[in-house]
Order: C-alpha cells, then sequence, then structure tokens
C-alpha cells in the first residue's frame, strides 16, 4: 500500500476524512509551525499564573471536589502524575487500535490550539507517538461523558509519561516506556495544567462518531443495494421509485436512496419481465416499497450527526482555558451532550435499517410471499433447510440492534461528591453504536447472501447489471443453490465484503446513471 500523505495539525480544524486516514490508515501527522508558537504563547500565561500567590484552578489548585485546595509549588508535578495516575482506571476489554489513535489524534488538535496552556513538547511528544504507532492500552468502561473522556485519555497520557502499557508499531503489547524507548521519544514530565489538559475532552466520543460516520456512509448504500436484490427477486415493482412521486415528500435522504434504487433496478431484466398494464403489485409490501423512506432517514440523521461532528472538530474542548487575551477561564465545554445525543440517534436509524433488511429476507424465504421461489430458497424441500436459519441469525441480530437503540444520552450518575452531578455517557453511547454498526453490516450480507441465491432461482430471467454484478461478487466467496452446507463461512465471507466497501464499489460500478 502507498504511503498516505501527511495530515497537518493545528493549521485549521482536522477534516473527517483526516481522522479516519490517521485513526484506521496510520497516515503520518506534521504540526503546523505557526501553531507551536501559539502553544508557546499560551504557556507563558500559564508560567506567569503558576508564579502568582493567588490560586488559579488547575494551576496551583486541586481538581474537581478539591478546586478550591492550593498545591504548593514544589508540590505540582506530583500533582500532575497524581491526577493521570489515578484517573487511568479504565477496565474492562480492551479498546480497539483506530479507536484509541482517534482519541490521541484529537487531542493533540485541542493541545495544538494553543488554548490548553501546554508546553510545545507535550504537542510534540503526542504526534510522536501516533508517528511511532504507539497506541496507549485503553480500558472499555471508564468515561461518563463528562468531563469529557477522562479515564480513556488518561491512559493515553500515562503511556505519554512512560507508564503502563502501549500497543507498538507491530500490535504487540509492551511497556510504555520500553516503547517511547524504542521510537527515541522522552517521557513526559507534566508542568503545571498539562494534566487537566491532556484528559479534559470528549476525543473519544467523537473519534467513534467520525468512524461510524464513515463506515455508515458505505452500510446505507448498501441497504439500498441489498433492497434492490430482494425487490428485483421477489419480483417487486420499482415504479414507486420514480423521482416525482420522491418530490411529493422533499426529504433529502428518502430522495438519494430511492435514486439509488432507481439506477440498481433500471436496466433489470427481470424487473421488466412483469412490468406493464397486466403488473398488479404496485402494492409490495412496506419492507420493499418504503425501503427509501426507512434508508432515507437514516441518511438525515446522519447528515444531522454530521453536522455536529464538524463543529466538533473546530472546537477547543478543555477546562480551564487559555482565552485568546490571555485570561484563563473555566468552562463547561466538556460535557459530551451535543455528540451523545447524536450518536444515540444513529443508533436508533442504524436498528431501523437493519430491522427492514431482516423483514426483506424473511419474505423472500416464505413462499406464500416471495412470489414463486421455493421455501427457504432450499434445493430439496423438506430435507434442506436453505436459509432458514440465517434467517434467525439476522432476527438474533436485530433483536439486540433495538435493545442498543435504548438511549444512553438520557441516563446520568452523579460523581466527583456531587461536582460533577449531570453527565452524558456518550462514550457508553458511542460503544454501542459501533456495535450496532458491526450488526447492520451482518444483516445486509445476510440479505444479500439470500438476494443473490433468490436471483439465481429466478433463472432464466436475468438480473440487472448492478444487482448481477454484487450476485457475482457473492459467488466469489459463497456458492450458488444446491443442498445444504456450512453456512456460516459464508455469511463471514459475505460480511467482510460488505464492511469493506466491496459490494456498493460493485454496485455503484454497474449501475444505471
Amino acid at each position: 500500500m502507498p504511503e498516505l500523505p501527511s495530515v497537518i495539525v493545528g493549521a485549521a480544524p482536522l477534516s473527517p476524512a483526516d481522522v479516519v486516514a490517521i485513526a484506521r490508515h496510520h497516515a503520518p501527522v506534521v504540526i503546523d509551525a505557526d501553531a507551536l508558537l501559539r502553544v508557546a504563547a499560551s504557556r507563558r500565561v500559564i508560567d506567569d499564573m503558576a508564579a502568582d500567590p493567588v490560586p488559579h484552578y488547575g494551576v496551583s489548585t486541586g481538581f474537581g471536589a478539591l478546586a478550591t485546595t492550593f498545591i504548593a509549588p514544589e508540590r505540582r508535578r506530583q500533582l500532575q502524575v497524581s491526577l493521570i495516575r489515578s484517573h487511568a482506571a479504565g477496565t474492562g476489554a480492551e479498546v480497539e487500535i483506530e479507536v484509541v489513535r482517534a482519541l490521541q489524534l484529537l487531542r493533540l488538535q485541542t493541545l495544538a490550539s494553543g488554548r490548553t496552556g501546554v508546553r510545545p513538547v507535550v504537542v510534540e511528544t503526542y504526534a510522536a507517538m501516533l508517528n511511532a504507532g504507539i497506541t496507549p492500552l485503553v480500558r472499555e468502561y471508564g468515561s461518563l461523558g463528562c468531563s469529557g473522556d477522562l479515564a480513556p485519555l488518561a491512559h493515553v497520557a500515562l503511556a505519554a509519561m512512560g507508564e503502563g502499557d502501549v500497543r507498538d508499531s507491530s500490535g504487540a503489547l509492551v511497556p510504555a516506556s520500553d516503547a517511547l524507548a524504542a521510537g527515541g521519544i522522552a517521557p513526559l514530565v507534566l508542568e503545571e495544567k498539562e494534566g487537566l489538559a491532556l484528559i479534559n475532552g470528549t476525543d473519544g466520543m467523537l473519534g467513534m462518531l467520525l468512524l461510524a460516520l464513515h463506515d455508515l456512509e458505505t452500510l446505507v448504500t448498501t441497504a439500498d443495494l441489498a433492497a434492490a436484490m430482494s425487490i428485483e427477486s421477489q419480483l417487486g415493482t420499482d415504479a414507486v421509485f420514480a423521482a416525482d412521486l420522491m418530490a411529493l415528500r422533499p426529504q433529502l435522504g428518502q430522495a438519494v436512496s430511492a435514486a439509488n434504487l432507481r439506477s440498481f433496478l433500471g436496466d433489470s431484466p427481470m424487473v421488466a419481465s412483469h412490468k406493464g398494464p397486466d403488473d398488479g403489485r404496485v402494492q409490495d409490501a412496506y419492507s420493499l416499497r418504503c425501503s427509501p423512506q426507512v434508508h432515507g432517514a437514516a441518511r438525515d440523521t446522519m447528515a444531522h450527526a454530521a453536522t455536529i461532528a464538524e463543529r466538533e472538530l473546530s472546537a477547543v474542548v478543555d477546562n480551564p482555558v487559555v482565552t485568546v487575551d490571555g485570561r484563563i477561564e473555566s468552562n463547561g465545554n466538556f460535557h459530551g451532550a451535543p455528540v451523545a445525543a447524536v450518536l444515540d440517534f444513529l443508533a436508533i436509524s442504524v436498528a431501523d435499517v437493519a430491522s427492514v433488511s431482516e423483514r426483506r429476507t424473511d419474505r423472500a424465504l416464505d413462499p406464500a410471499r416471495s412470489h414463486g421461489l421455493p421455501p427457504f430458497l432450499a434445493s430439496e424441500v423438506g430435507v434442506d433447510s436453505g436459509l432458514m436459519i440465517a434467517q434467525y441469525a439476522a432476527a438474533g441480530i436485530v433483536s439486540e440492534l433495538k435493545r442498543l437503540a435504548v438511549p444512553a444520552s438520557v441516563d446520568s450518575i452523579p460523581s466527583s461528591a456531587m461536582q460533577e452531578d449531570h453527565v452524558s455517557m456518550g462514550w457508553a453511547a458511542a460503544r454501542k453504536l459501533r456495535r450496532g454498526i458491526d450488526g447492520l453490516a451482518r444483516v445486509l450480507a445476510i440479505e444479500i447472501l439470500t438476494g443473490a441465491r433468490a436471483l439465481d432461482l429466478r433463472a432464466p430471467l436475468v438480473a440487472g447489471p448492478a444487482t448481477g454484478a454484487v450476485r457475482d461478487l457473492v459467488r466469489t466467496v459463497a456458492g450458488g443453490p444446491g443442498p445444504d452446507r456450512f453456512l456460516s463461512p459464508e455469511m463471514e465471507a459475505v460480511t467482510a465484503l460488505v464492511k469493506t466497501g466491496a459490494v456498493a464499489r460493485a454496485a455503484k460500478e454497474h449501475a444505471n446513471v
């Protein structure tokens, strides 16, 4: 794979594509020279306050409920170390490398803003760790989403100090001190304010939101394609997706999904075979007829979530912050409510798109509703079960997705001796969305596997160019109709085609545009 171009941090807000490139594909980062000058200037403000006998929160005081406790100068380094060690209190499964890299990167962007008061060496260390492929071990539980993702960010800061464990560039689990030494990176010795600056942010939930939006862009198009395969193979009509009918309800996402369905079905001999005045199937079941409405609602939700994410990419989230005119001010920008709400909203859409997909799959397997397909698409009815249990798997996933759609952001458990008495649970919302996206990909893969078999069973009728290309792609990893065989490997292989975007690409390349 060719080396990706470097991404400059600090000159302008990162784009969603920048975050994906660095988090998922390990694109290198470069710190803007002017950003380092801003960082140095704001650090001078902190140094002046550190010398002031008047207490300043986060500089010469304790934190949270201990905000009024003055800390003598000779104890402040210990204060920073204690803050990071105590807050690195995550537990549970290890968080995925791409999520931790997004967390690191987004904290780096805030540090490079010049509004947090850290020294340039802190910015340079975080960039060096990303470029060296050093990924701190972060555990799944620990963040309440306010004051940001404290525990996950503390695990990253702990590694920058040379403590705890990390994954090195090969993926091996090694002590942070060894990985830093191998990369020629000196462990950080934190000064006043820097501990707070490293952990007060919504970077984890935002990183997971950006990765989710990237994946959903592919999956919702794949859902349109899966619906096209179901409609075509079940001898449904495409007349209901006409542009003038869609214009009567001017929802933007619905229009995009309907346009995709028209392009995926437009040249289909199978659809054409039953068109005309004798075709009475203008009232297909909702799961077929209303696919653009359901998928379109998800697209509109994604558009709203993308707007929130882009605003967050332009934000400086820390407490306190160093203002442009040199004040240091406490604030509440670390509260994750804006991000948490859209993460939950997306989980609802994920569940809905998966739900309608599973219903289309079920129709294909029921001879009372499939317009002539054999029961369960089995080869020898009564001996073979066909795709009966594949639909069970889809149903089981959809049931879980409905549970995952229950919002996390409406919950709040007070913490820090009631100082932090309302929290966002945004990290939890992001974690369940990631699981939901995995489930959606699997449900769509089962519909596509089903649709491919149903298209084959319609012979001598011929599939359209787009759906036929996807059926041919599926055939590279999964066999066609025939006696029962071990299905799980085929389901996993088609899921991989869905997740990598191969299905969506094949459909687009052969669509009628």
